[in-house]
C-alpha cells in the first residue's frame, strides 16, 4: 500500500482486492488462518475471473493478428509472437503479412504454440485473446500484421526504435587470446552475431574493413551489454570498443541523437542530478513534485551524454533513483564535452600482481585488482586521480637487502580493489581503450600495449 502512494496511485487503484497465496506450497485464500490454510488456487483463478477485465477482442470473426515479439528456433526459423484480435488459427492456414511499407506477403501458419509455463506446448487451433507462437513465416518482425486472406486489415504498426550507439566487436588478440573463451575465431564471432539478428531486430551488424570485427549497433548501452553477458556465458571469447554515439547529416548540419531523459529522485537530490545532467550538456525541460518527497526531472540530453550516466546516477542518489529515456529526434551537434576526469593506471610488464607494488600504485588513485593476478603489459589496473594515464609496475618486488627488518612485507596493507561490472567496464573505457571479455575475465587494455608505441602515436596525433 504504502509502494502504491509512493508511486501516485489513485484510490480506484488503492482499492484492490488483496489475496494471501503461496507458490511453493499451492494454496491462495481471502481469509488467512495459519492453521487451516486452503489445499488449492481455486480463490485466486475466481479473483481474476470476476475482477479482472475479459480481453477487447472478437472470436466470430477473420483472423486478425499484431506480432509483438520475435523468436528463433534452429529448426524452424523466425516464430512470430502476438495475442490474437480476433478470430482463430489453426495449423496450416493461409496467412496474409501486412508489412509497414505497405507490402502483403502469403504465408502459412506451419506450426501453433502457447505457452505453458516457460516452455511452448504445439496445438492446432488458438482463439481471439489467446497470446500464440506462430511459425513458417521467415520474414516477418515486430509490427507485421497477421490477417486472414479474405479479410486484409492491418493494425497500426509499432514503430521499432532505430539504434543510437554502436561498438566494434573483434578478436580477441592479447597476451592472454585463447585461455578462456571455446569460440575464439573471426567465423566463431562473426557467425554468432549474424545469428543473433534473427531474434533481436533492433540490433545491426556490419562487416568492416578487416575480417577480424565488427562493427555492431543497438539502441543503448543496456541493449549492447545484454548481448555481450549473453556471449560471454556461451563460452565466446572477444574484445569490445567503447560505445560510441551515430551521427546522422540532416539538411547538410550534423546531427545528433537527443533522448527524453526522466529521473525520479528523493528531493535533497535533485540539485546533484541537475548538476551532472547539465555538464553532460542536457538541458531541463520540465520539474514536477510528485509523492511522498519525489520529484519528477525531464531533460533532453544527448546520447552520448547517457553513457556511463545511469551508475553515477543511482551512486548520487544511493540507489533510489529511477531514470527513462527514450529517443526524442536528432537536433544538431551540441558540442565536444569529456564525461571523464580521470585517466588509467596501466600496468608496466607482463607477471603477477604483488602487493608490494600495489601498495606503490593504489597511492596514485584506484585499483581494479588485487594481489596474485595475472596481468600483461598496457592492461589497466586501476583509475588515476588525475586526467593523464600513468604507467605503474604492479609486478614490483621488495628485494631483501641487509637492512631491510623482518615482516616489513606484512605491514603493507592494501585499500580493497573496486570490482568492476561489465557496465562500469564500458562506461570507463575511453576512444584508445579496449574490454577483454571472457567466460571468465573482464579486462580492461590499451589498444596500444606498448608504452613506447603508445607515446609515439600520441605524437603523431598532435
Amino acid at each position: 500500500m504504502e509502494l502504491f502512494i509512493d508511486l501516485g496511485a489513485t484510490d480506484e487503484q488503492l482499492d484492490t482486492p488483496v489475496i494471501y497465496a503461496s507458490g511453493r506450497d499451492g494454496w491462495a485464500t481471502a481469509e488467512y488462518n495459519p492453521e487451516q490454510p486452503n489445499e488449492d488456487l481455486r480463490e485466486m483463478f475466481e479473483l481474476i475471473v470476476n475482477y479482472i477485465p475479459c480481453p477487447d477482442c472478437v472470436d466470430d470473426a477473420p483472423f486478425q493478428m499484431l506480432v509483438s515479439n520475435i523468436d528463433y528456433d534452429d529448426y524452424t526459423g523466425r516464430i512470430a509472437v502476438g495475442k490474437i484480435q480476433r478470430g482463430k488459427i489453426k495449423t496450416g492456414m493461409p496467412l496474409v503479412v501486412c508489412k509497414s511499407d505497405g507490402k502483403q506477403l502469403s504465408g502459412k501458419a506451419v506450426k501453433l504454440y502457447t505457452f505453458d509455463g516457460l516452455s511452448k506446448a504445439v496445438t492446432d487451433e488458438v482463439g481471439a485473446g489467446d497470446v500464440v507462437a506462430i511459425s513458417g513465416i521467415t520474414d516477418i518482425n515486430i509490427g507485421d500484421t497477421l490477417c486472414a486472406h479474405d479479410c486484409i486489415e492491418p493494425l497500426p504498426f509499432v514503430k521499432i526504435d532505430e539504434p543510437v550507439l554502436s561498438m566494434t566487436f573483434s578478436v580477441n588478440d592479447s597476451p592472454f587470446a585463447g585461455k578462456d573463451g571455446k569460440f575464439v575465431t573471426s567465423r566463431h564471432l562473426r557467425d554468432r552475431l549474424y545469428r543473433e539478428l534473427d531474434s533481436n531486430i533492433s540490433l545491426r551488424v556490419e562487416d568492416t574493413d578487416t575480417t577480424e570485427a565488427f562493427r555492431v549497433s543497438g539502441r543503448g548501452e543496456l541493449h549492447l551489454s545484454v548481448l555481450i553477458e549473453n556471449m560471454r556465458r556461451e563460452g565466446y571469447e572477444f574484445q569490445v570498443s567503447n560505445p560510441v554515439v551515430i551521427m546522422k547529416t540532416i539538411d547538410g548540419e550534423l546531427c545528433e541523437p537527443i533522448e527524453r531523459l526522466t529521473a525520479d529522485v528523493p528531493d535533497e537530490y535533485t540539485g546533484t542530478i541537475m548538476d551532472g545532467a547539465i555538464k553532460r550538456m542536457a538541458e531541463l525541460v520540465n520539474m514536477t513534485p510528485t509523492t511522498a518527497g519525489y520529484t519528477r526531472l525531464e531533460f533532453l540530453i544527448p546520447s552520448r551524454g547517457l553513457i556511463g550516466y545511469r551508475s553515477e546516477m543511482l551512486t548520487a542518489t544511493k540507489g533510489t533513483g529511477i531514470i527513462n529515456s527514450i529517443l526524442e529526434d536528432y537536433r544538431p551537434y551540441k558540442g565536444e564535452f569529456s564525461p571523464r576526469s580521470r585517466g588509467s593506471l596501466v600496468a608496466w610488464e607482463n607477471g603477477e600482481s604483488i602487493t608490494y607494488g600495489l601498495f606503490n600504485a593504489q597511492e596514485r588513485g584506484t585499483l581494479f585488482i588485487g594481489a596474485g593476478v595475472a596481468v600483461y603489459e598496457g592492461m589497466i589496473v586501476g583509475e588515476n586521480s588525475r586526467l593523464e594515464d600513468i604507467v605503474v609496475n604492479v609486478c614490483k618486488k621488495n628485494h631483501a637487502t641487509n637492512t631491510r627488518a623482518s615482516g616489513s612485507d606484512e605491514a603493507l596493507k592494501l585499500v580493497p580493489p573496486r570490482q568492476m561490472s561489465l557496465e562500469q567496464c564500458l562506461d570507463f573505457i575511453a576512444d584508445d581503450e579496449l574490454l577483454e571479455v571472457t567466460p571468465n575475465h573482464l579486462r580492461m587494455r590499451k589498444r596500444i600495449l606498448n608504452a613506447d608505441l603508445r607515446a609515439k602515436a600520441r605524437a603523431a596525433k598532435k
